[in-house]
């Protein structure tokens, strides 16, 4: 979304989250986006990071302020930390209600008729990632990666840690199908069901594999990624899994798909952008397609929850705000490489200051849906259930300040701080 050596303005969060927030035209157009919005960052100090920011969680969760007691943690202080991860209090399992488990039982023809009917696209009919890249069958197949390889060649280290970290994000995929596998009531009990949740997630992670391979191959032709890292650091994340906090509970689950798929889409549409800016058409492409894809998908898991709303208002609700207190977490929360103990929340700070995913994007997030699933609008509640409501409808602005706050004192602080990513050839690359 800039020519490579522009510097990375102070208002770039505030640029890129309007290009984000803009009408939500799944086809990605080749209309030249604003400039100005470079990533490459004036003179670089090597890093030095007293105690884990509060600005580094800003790709999962509106920045948390760090405790006295976690600023003296030796965990938290700079050095090189084991990699080992400490052990972790067990979510609670199936916290889903009898009520709860009759309507999501309630829907199975609304399934049918609604969401495979109106969201699943036949395979014939997808597009798929050979579509996309270099034909290996075609004659002029050498010279086609030999152009994309030299226009690749132009893009600044700071995109290819965020296209990585996207792919890695994307390659995860596994531990989002098993999450969602685990749903009770929707959930696939022999692998192959032919309910109509067990369809609708089949077809749903056939659709996302595609993903994660465009992004792969594309990576692995342009030579400007360290494959072997990018691929350990996959294998690293599904080996790790993910815990959302879902609960096997389907009121939670959707909320929290309907929320990815949404912050996916923002996040790959810059993508696009800032590939087009920069004059990688093939890419910018790429990127378009799968967040159209992202985009449909979070209409489709949106739609879920909206007819759970419309059916149980007050479970619905409390789900909500329940996944919004303990804050919502990206899949790929759990990514390592084996060399970096501070790999995602490095990666995180990138994306921020680059604009490809803020605190900003996740206060806007939290208000589009707040206002598509009518939360404002919701009658007849229970006291629990209303004063979840008010907690909603003030959420977004809450964010919003916090994250001001957030990048003042990031602005105010220390000289600009840099990470080695293991993805670039262990090149430093400015952090937020």
């Amino acid at each position: 979304m800039e020519s490579a050596t522009s510097a990375c303005r102070a208002h770039l969060p505030r640029t890129l989250l309007q290009l984000a927030a803009q009408s939500a035209d799944l086809v990605f157009c080749s209309r030249k986006v604003p400039s100005g919005a470079g990533c490459q960052a004036a003179p670089l100090r090597t890093r030095h990071r007293p105690h884990v920011s509060a600005t580094v969680t800003a790709i999962t969760a509106p920045a948390r302020e760090i405790s006295p007691k976690q600023e003296s943690d030796p965990a938290s202080t700079s050095g090189t930390p084991s990699l080992k991860r400490p052990p972790k209090a067990a979510s609670p399992a199936h916290t889903t209600t009898a009520k709860q488990m009759e309507v999501i039982r309630s829907m199975d023809c609304w399934v049918e008729e609604e969401l495979l009917g109106r969201y699943e696209h036949r395979v014939e009919f997808n597009w798929q990632p050979s579509d996309l890249l270099p034909s290996s069958s075609a004659e002029d197949f050498v010279q086609q990666v030999t152009d994309l390889r030299t226009r690749s060649a132009e893009l600044p280290d700071d995109f290819w840690v965020c296209l990585a970290g996207n792919t890695v994000s994307e390659e995860g995929l596994p531990n989002s199908s098993i999450m969602l596998n685990t749903l009770d009531g929707t959930r696939d009990d022999s692998g192959a069901d032919m309910t109509p949740w067990a369809r609708w997630t089949r077809a749903w992670t056939g659709e996302e594999s595609r993903h994660g391979k465009v992004l792969h191959q594309y990576l692995y032709l342009s030579g400007q990624v360290n494959m072997h890292a990018l691929e350990k650091t996959s294998q690293y994340l599904v080996n790790s899994g993910m815990d959302p906090k879902t609960e096997n509970n389907p009121y939670l689950g959707f909320v929290y798909a309907t929320f990815v798929e949404r912050a996916t889409f923002l996040s790959h549409r810059v993508m696009a952008a800032r590939a087009q800016e920069l004059g990688d058409h093939r890419l910018a492409k790429i990127c378009g397609v799968v967040a159209g894809d992202e985009k449909r998908h979070e209409i489709a898991y949106g739609s879920i929850v909206t007819k759970l709303m419309d059916l149980d208002p007050d479970g619905t609700i409390l789900a909500f705000a329940d996944m919004m207190k303990k804050q919502m977490v990206m899949p790929a929360h759990m990514m390592q490489d084996g060399e970096s103990p501070t790999l995602f929340m490095d990666y995180s700070e990138v994306a921020q200051r680059c604009g490809v995913y803020t605190s900003f994007n996740y206060a806007d997030i939290v208000e589009h849906l707040v206002r598509y699933w009518k939360v404002r609008e919701r009658r007849g509640l229970s006291p629990e259930a209303e004063a979840a409501q008010q907690y909603l409808c003030k959420l977004p602005d809450r964010v919003r300040r916090l994250a001001e706050r957030t990048l003042g004192r990031a602005k105010k602080g220390s000289p600009a701080r840099v990470g080695k990513f293991s993805w670039v050839f262990n090149r430093e690359v400015a952090l937020l």
